[in-house]
């Protein structure tokens, strides 16, 4: 008997042992098979940039305090008309060359004719406006947030490098190319709004229904976005640029609790903000699931070939590591939204006296949504979540915005963005992601199938902070890299959209 347990436990082993053989024989070819999916092209020698003269431009459009302020959307009316005039006086080759049209108020929108009317437009888009300081941290800056400084290699202010970076690269751009006397092919829309910080709605939105009213359709349609990082991504040596085939989608929830108001010596069991604050507590512990699907299991595609051994094992077969790879990235914030929809607890109020109970108390939750997600689907799952047919939710009044559609990655114009990006940054490795944000491009969905955010700035992860933060700067170096990423996108364009040569058309 004993010996027939010393066999089969033997037989046992013997099985286990060939299923992990078979197991890591099935991994590694699986690695292997998953070669480079990155575009193999030459380095492409950069325009000449005169990049301190370009740097002090991006100073001088800074010192225009373009601030978008919520509920009062002519604030900062004389800032943006002074930056228009200016904008006039520093690139005049490319006001001769396109016609500029101020749409919503304060928006411009120039037109830049191509030679092939039949070729359907493309259109770069930046935003004018900016966001405020926050209040009582102006000292924390190591310069005047609308000084529009130049030191130490870096153009610092509030714009430097959201967005009016991109606005000046791309005007720097077509002054080059104005002045050399080139016309695209196809017609190239800018598109410059000037209320993107606080939806767009009068801006970008507005431009969107003109070209609509005038039969447009863009071929495709770039927008700030997402960048060139360095070190963010761990078992990642090469820099990693990632262009934004879709963005998230918003809504603000509210949550409403109510009790019996009265006096606080005597509070009952349960309390309206106690009640608010246990669901609160519930629905953050209970995040919507997260999972490596659709543009994140593209990006990471794109990626795992370019990476170390270890990460690329676990990357290039998700089918068997993809619960321990999910565990992984939800512990960092910005890979963690990603992969779900996001819900951020951002407003609470109840009360107004300290010795009152109140009848109410009432939260906002900000909720990002990921392409297939809905706003419905995140007021239905906080219901589960919270589990308390006490406490109202509701989809609070406000802008809201579901998913984009996600814009193909296969495609030419994609194929244009990422080859530039290769040319000019060599090594770099592109792979689409998700833009978490929102942008004014969502603005154009309308009139655009494919749409992109990217923006070729260069950050590592000490820098993100700074983006709506304090000391906000864009270095010199980069800033002429912008301008020649965007002449080289809009040469690169109008060669690939030249008709072929071929036989004459029969008569």
């Amino acid at each position: 008997m004993a010996t027939r347990r010393r066999q089969g436990l033997r037989r046992l082993l013997w099985g286990a042992l060939a299923v992990l053989v078979l197991l890591a024989a099935a991994v590694a070819a699986n690695t292997v098979r998953q070669g480079s999916r990155q575009i193999d092209v030459p380095a492409v020698a950069p325009v000449a940039v005169d990049a301190a003269a370009t740097a002090q431009r991006l100073s001088a459009a800074v010192r225009f305090p373009t601030v978008s302020h919520d509920g009062r959307p002519d604030a900062s009316a004389e800032a943006f008309r002074q930056l228009h005039a200016w904008l006039e006086r520093a690139y005049p080759q490319a006001h001769a060359a396109l016609r500029r049209e101020q749409v919503g108020g304060l928006s411009l929108l120039y037109t830049w004719e191509g030679a092939d009317r039949s070729a359907p437009p493309i259109m770069l888009m930046a935003h004018q406006d900016v966001v405020p300081v926050a209040p009582g941290t102006e000292g924390d800056w190591q310069a005047g947030p609308f000084a529009g400084t130049v030191h130490d290699g870096f153009v610092w202010g509030r714009g430097a490098w959201d967005d009016k970076g991109n606005l000046v690269a791309m005007m720097e751009a077509v002054e080059l190319l104005a002045r050399e006397g080139f016309r695209p092919r196809r017609t190239v829309y800018l598109a410059f709004g000037h209320d993107e910080e606080t939806g767009g709605e009068r801006g970008a939105k507005a431009i969107a229904a003109l070209l609509a009213s005038r039969g447009v359709r863009l071929e495709f349609v770039l927008d700030e976005g997402l960048l060139i990082t360095e070190g963010v991504l761990k078992g990642l040596d090469a820099p990693l640029a990632l262009i934004g085939v879709a963005e998230k989608g918003y809504v603000n929830l509210s949550l409403t609790a109510h009790g019996t108001p009265g006096h606080a010596s005597m509070p009952p069991r349960d309390t309206a903000i106690g009640t608010l604050a246990r669901a609160l507590a519930r629905l953050e512990a209970r995040p919507m699931p997260a999972q490596i699907d659709g543009v994140s299991a593209e990006m990471f595609a794109a990626i795992a070939p370019e990476m170390q051994p270890g990460p690329r094992v676990l990357l290039s077969n998700l089918w068997l590591f993809g619960p321990l790879v999910r565990r992984q990235l939800e512990q960092g914030t910005s890979t963690n939204a990603m992969l779900r929809s996001t819900a951020a607890l951002t407003m609470v109020a109840g009360g107004n006296k300290v010795n009152v109970l109140p009848g109410q108390a009432q939260a906002h939750v900000n909720v990002r949504l990921l392409p297939g997600d809905t706003a419905e689907a995140a007021a239905a799952h906080a219901h589960r979540a919270i589990g308390d047919a006490g406490v109202a939710v509701a989809q609070a009044s406000g802008p809201r915005a579901e998913a984009s559609p996600v814009s193909p990655s296969d495609s030419a114009s994609y194929r244009l963005i990422a080859r530039t990006v290769r040319e000019l940054f060599p090594g770099t490795v592109v792979a689409p992601g998700l833009m978490i944000a929102a942008t004014d491009s969502r603005h154009m969905l309308p009139i655009a199938d494919q749409v992109y955010r990217f923006s070729p700035v260069r950050a590592r992860s000490e820098d993100l902070p700074r983006f709506h933060g304090t000391n906000e700067r864009i270095s010199t170096a980069n800033l002429a890299e912008l301008v020649g990423f965007y002449h080289r996108l809009l040469v690169a364009d109008a060669a690939a959209t030249m008709p072929q040569a071929g036989p004459p058309a029969a008569r």
